[in-house]
């Protein structure tokens, strides 16, 4: 990527020499003063779009290996229907419970299948450790996504929003940056090839520098391995919101995808799934798997209680 995100600059109008009255010649010369200030103006403006972009991973990177943990809950519709979680963060790996499916909660019997298959898996330390490789795998192509996010893109400001629940911090002011793939990027592999055809804007606490929001779209095929592997299609779209949930602590607040495409050149590829996730609350940061296991079965019995008489058992 260009280093300051700029576009190439079209060549400055020139007077040319011509007979015209020295006040046409003057008009022409003016002319040129300006469209360069205008040209200054817009490489001073791109420029610090780009590097408030930079400044921003930069602390994301960091933030992301805060210590603050919290309980959530996860709401997710796929093609298939909707699930309810109920999710803690914890030193070894995420724990998460079902509570409802399709809207309804579970039955008696579906609660104690889910708390025993977390039972289990918190004594099967061999289980343990791929659940935490698995998530360890996520996390660093998140991170490799977001890395490549200043050199991926040319920005350019877009006017400015407010925060509000979900998105920033609410009342805070948000820089509205618009983005389209750098011609000059070159992916270091599928992870972040996907950014080569993607365009759209991105929402950024320019003093926390924090990401409030981004929103691409695809605008072209985009191909892995030479189409070998499979490709994405034209129209696909990501969205993924961050928001401030505790004190100073910053969490993804809701994640939509929607591509289309095929891998292995037959099997065909749909994703689509809007995910929310809600109603943060603080656990203490030196939790086990165990611990957070305990509290979650504490927390599901404490929410079905408060359902509706029958609820809970209804078949």
């Amino acid at each position: 990527m260009n280093r300051d995100g700029l576009e190439s600059r079209p060549e400055a109008m020139k007077p040319a020499t011509s007979s015209r009255p020295t006040l046409w010649l003057v008009f022409g010369v003016i002319l040129a003063i300006a469209n360069w200030t205008g040209l200054l103006e817009a490489q001073t403006v791109s420029a610090s779009a780009g590097d408030l972009v930079r400044q921003t991973v930069e602390n994301e990177l960091k933030s992301n290996n805060g210590a603050a943990k919290f309980m959530f809950r996860d709401q997710k519709e796929t093609l298939h229907g909707s699930q309810t979680k109920l999710i803690v963060e914890t030193t070894e790996a995420t724990a998460g419970m079902l509570l409802a499916i399709d809207g309804k909660p579970l039955t008696l019997e579906q609660r104690q299948a889910e708390e025993g298959r977390l039972e289990r898996l918190a004594r099967d330390r061999e289980e343990l450790r791929k659940k935490q490789k698995t998530e360890k795998e996520d996390a660093d192509r998140t991170m490799r996504m977001v890395k490549a996010l200043p050199e991926a893109f040319l920005y350019e400001r877009d006017g400015v929003e407010m925060g509000r629940l979900g998105i920033g911090a609410p009342g805070d002011e948000l820089v509205r940056l618009r983005f389209r793939p750098n011609p000059e990027y070159d992916p270091p592999s599928r992870t972040e090839q996907v950014l080569a055809g993607m365009q759209g804007y991105i929402l950024i606490d320019a003093g926390k520098h924090r990401v409030a929001k981004i929103d691409g779209t695809l605008v072209k095929d985009v191909a892995f391995g030479w189409g070998i592997l499979g490709h994405l299609d034209k129209g696909g779209r990501f969205v993924v919101e961050q928001g401030q949930v505790g004190d100073g602590d910053w969490e993804i607040t809701r994640m939509n995808l929607a591509f289309t495409g095929r891998i292995f050149l037959f099997k065909s590829l749909n994703i689509k799934t809007n995910e929310a996730f809600t109603d943060f609350r603080a656990v203490p940061p030196n939790l086990t798997f165990a611990q957070g296991v305990e509290l979650l079965k504490k927390q599901s019995a404490e929410l079905a209680e408060n359902l509706p008489h029958g609820a809970a058992s209804a078949k």
